[in-house]
């Protein structure tokens, strides 16, 4: 008896599936030229998935059009200068867009905490988030906004980028025209990775709120 297939889709599939579509059909036009600039895409935080970029340039690797080597050199080199394009983004437009702006104001104290948080931490940062989905287009915003310097912040990224991109370009060439597939395996790792944001904020409000509360006790006091 044969197996039947549940075809599934969340509702980002719906919006995701049209940017996937032009994305391949864009590769299989200019090839090399077209992974380098849909991944620049991806890492200036605009929302084209690279794990269908890059598993699809697998696919083409498999098929003899492209090379693994090539596929990751256009893949990292499109990551590294978009990243430069998001760091600016935040580096340039810090007072602007966050401590003038009314809509998405920032507070300087949160603003500072930040600065602080990225002086300590903000190397592994921006080198391990880059090896994981949805955190990775949007890191180098705020590595910007903390005014990382920017040559740490491109070698950090580059050697971040390098195991991704690796990886998903090696899966793609290995599995061929199961790319698509393999593509709705990796959305379980969004999900993780969406669920440890979620988790991750309810704790910092939690801890903001304890320690509100312990420093308003002596006052009132």
């Amino acid at each position: 008896m044969p197996s039947i297939h549940l075809p599934h889709a969340s509702v980002t599939d719906f919006i995701v599936d049209p940017i996937v579509d032009v994305a391949t059909e864009f590769i299989d036009r200019v090839g090399l030229v077209g992974v380098f600039f849909l991944m620049l895409l991806e890492s200036a935080c605009i929302p084209v998935p690279s794990e269908a970029i890059m598993l699809f340039a697998g696919f083409n690797v498999s098929e003899g059009d492209m090379t693994l080597f090539g596929i990751v050199g256009a893949g990292v080199l499109g990551n590294v200068v978009g990243s430069w394009v998001a760091w600016a983004a935040g580096y340039y437009g810090r007072l602007e867009l966050l401590e003038k702006n009314r809509l998405i104001h920032l507070n300087p104290k949160h603003l500072a905490w930040a600065d602080r948080w990225f002086e300590r931490h903000g190397d592994a940062t921006v080198f391990f988030t880059r090896m994981l989905p949805i955190i990775r287009t949007f890191i180098s915003l705020p590595a910007g906004v903390a005014k990382m310097p920017f040559w740490r912040f491109t070698a950090l990224t580059l050697l971040g980028c390098i195991p991704w991109v690796l990886m998903l370009g090696f899966i793609g060439k290995q599995v061929g025209d199961r790319w698509e597939e393999w593509r709705d395996y990796l959305h379980y790792g969004d999900y993780v990775v969406l669920a440890a944001i979620v988790v991750g904020a309810v704790y910092l409000i939690y801890k903001r709120k304890r320690t509100g509360a312990s420093t308003a006790a002596p006052d009132e006091a």
